[in-house]
């Protein structure tokens, strides 16, 4: 077999509100989004079962997560509460969140999240050897 790796897509969805407070010092209109979330997951071997995990269990993991966000103004919440919750900050909130949660062997490599269907931002985690 060759060497390699395996990578996984979880989605989801919340709905939720904001407001930006941009570089002029001026605050955005607070306003809804329907926020769509990837998160990209990557291991080199497969359990026993011949899968990197099971999506099942990710998907309930990351279910937990999101729901959290789920009919909120994200303002509100304590990690946004003296930063803007722009979509690079909720994308690294929710990598923060899930990564201690992966299974053992597979690591987080990206989670991504649209605001709207033309716009996203995502976050990158240093790779194990790029950490420090």
């Amino acid at each position: 077999m060759s060497t390699g790796s395996y990578e996984l897509l979880l989605r989801s969805e919340f709905e939720a509100r904001h407001h930006l407070r941009m570089q002029d010092d001026t605050l955005e209109d607070p306003h809804d989004h329907d926020w769509h979330v990837e998160v990209y997951l990557e291991g080199r071997r497969l359990d026993g079962t011949d899968m990197l995990a099971d999506f099942t269990v990710l998907q309930q993991k990351l279910s937990r997560i999101i729901g959290t966000f789920q009919d909120t103004r994200l303002n509100d919440l304590s990690p946004f509460s003296d930063r803007n919750p722009s979509a690079e900050l909720v994308a690294a909130e929710i990598c923060r969140r899930f990564e201690p949660q992966a299974p053992a062997g597979v690591r987080v490599t990206k989670v991504r999240v649209w605001e709207t269907d033309r716009c996203a931002a995502a976050f990158i985690p240093a790779a194990p050897n790029e950490a420090g």
